[in-house]
C-alpha cells in the first residue's frame, strides 16, 4: 500500500485520493458501527456532535440536526471497530509515508464521523482549519510554513462530493480574489466561484488525505446519505504545532485509563503521544476558528 502513495503529488497539490483502506473483512462491520453512532447521535442519547448551525467547536445544543459525531473510540459508544481501524496497518502506513515519519513518532488525534443533517442542508465557509480568515498574507506564509507535521482524511462509506478545495493553497497565501470570498463567517453560495477551486468526489471506500491548512469548504444534502470518517493523526517532530487544533474538541476522555486499556500496542504508543503534548502546553489554548 505505501508503494503505491504519490508523496510528491500531495505535497505539490495539498490533497491526494487512495482507494482501498478498508479491508473488505472490515467494510460492512465499519458501516455498522457508523449506523449505530448515527442513530444514538440523533436520539440524542450521545451527546458529542457536530450542531447545524455551528461551523466549528466549541459544538452546543442549540439545533436538534446534526452533521457530525465525535468521538468515535469513546468507551462509552462501545464501538471497538473504529479504533481497531484508526490503528490498522493500511492507515498507518499511508500517514507514514505522507508524514515522512516512522510508526514510533506517530501521534494519536481526532477520530470523528461526517453524517447528512436530516431537516437542514448546511455548508462550511471557506477557511483553513488552524488559521483565520482575517490573517494577512504574511500570516498566513508563517502559519503555512509550520504545518507539516500532521494529516487529516475523510473515508467515504457512501458516495460523497461535500469537500472542496483549491488545490496548492496549503503552500501559498490567497489571492486577493480568493480573500475577498474567504473573509466572513458566510458559507459559499456556490463553492465553485471560488477561485481554483475543485470539487473531491469520493466513491465508497476511497480516501481522501489532505493537509487541513489548505483553503477548503464543505457542502451537506440533508437528501444524500453521508457516513464519512474523519480523522487527524500528527507527528511528535511537530512538537506543539498542533496542539490547539486538536486539543479544542475537548479530549479528556482520552487520557482515562478505560480509553487506552482498549487499544492494541501500537494504538497505546501514539495514545502517550498525544498525552504528552497535551501535558507539554499550559494554560487554556482557545479555539482555532469563530463560528
Amino acid at each position: 500500500m505505501t508503494a503505491a502513495i504519490n508523496k510528491a503529488l500531495y505535497d505539490e497539490q495539498g490533497y491526494i485520493i487512495v482507494p482501498n483502506l478498508i479491508p473488505p473483512e472490515m467494510f460492512e462491520a465499519l458501516k455498522e458501527a457508523c449506523e449505530h453512532a448515527i442513530a444514538k447521535t440523533r436520539t440524542g442519547s450521545w451527546p458529542h456532535r457536530r450542531t447545524v448551525g455551528r461551523q466549528f467547536p466549541p459544538f452546543d445544543d442549540s439545533n436538534p440536526d446534526s452533521w457530525g459525531v465525535q468521538h468515535l473510540m469513546h468507551p462509552d459508544l462501545e464501538e471497538p471497530a473504529f479504533a481497531e481501524w484508526y490503528t490498522s496497518d493500511a492507515l498507518i502506513n499511508v500517514a507514514k509515508e505522507l508524514l515522512q515519519c516512522n510508526q514510533d513518532e506517530l501521534q494519536m488525534e481526532l477520530f470523528n464521523l461526517l453524517i447528512n443533517p436530516l431537516e437542514h442542508d448546511f455548508a462550511l465557509r471557506w477557511h483553513r482549519d488552524d488559521v483565520r480568515e482575517n490573517a494577512t498574507a504574511e500570516e498566513e506564509v508563517i502559519a503555512l510554513g509550520l504545518w507539516t507535521h500532521g494529516v487529516q482524511w475523510n473515508t467515504a462509506l457512501y458516495e460523497d462530493s461535500c469537500l472542496y478545495l483549491v488545490p496548492k493553497t496549503h503552500k501559498l497565501p490567497r489571492t486577493e480574489l480568493q480573500r475577498a470570498q474567504s473573509m466572513t463567517q458566510a458559507p459559499p453560495a456556490n463553492p465553485l466561484d471560488m477561485p481554483g477551486a475543485i470539487q473531491a468526489t469520493l466513491q465508497p471506500g476511497e480516501s481522501v488525505f489532505y493537509n487541513n491548512n489548505i483553503l477548503h469548504c464543505g457542502a451537506y444534502n440533508s437528501k444524500q446519505r453521508r457516513a464519512t470518517l474523519h480523522g487527524c493523526m500528527g507527528d511528535t517532530r511537530g512538537g506543539s504545532t498542533r496542539a490547539k487544533n486538536v486539543l479544542q474538541h475537548g479530549l479528556l476522555w482520552m487520557t482515562e485509563d478505560r480509553f487506552r486499556d482498549r487499544l492494541n500496542v501500537r494504538g497505546k504508543k501514539m495514545l502517550q503521544a498525544l498525552v504528552d503534548m497535551k501535558e507539554g502546553v499550559k494554560g487554556d489554548l482557545g479555539y482555532s476558528q469563530v463560528n
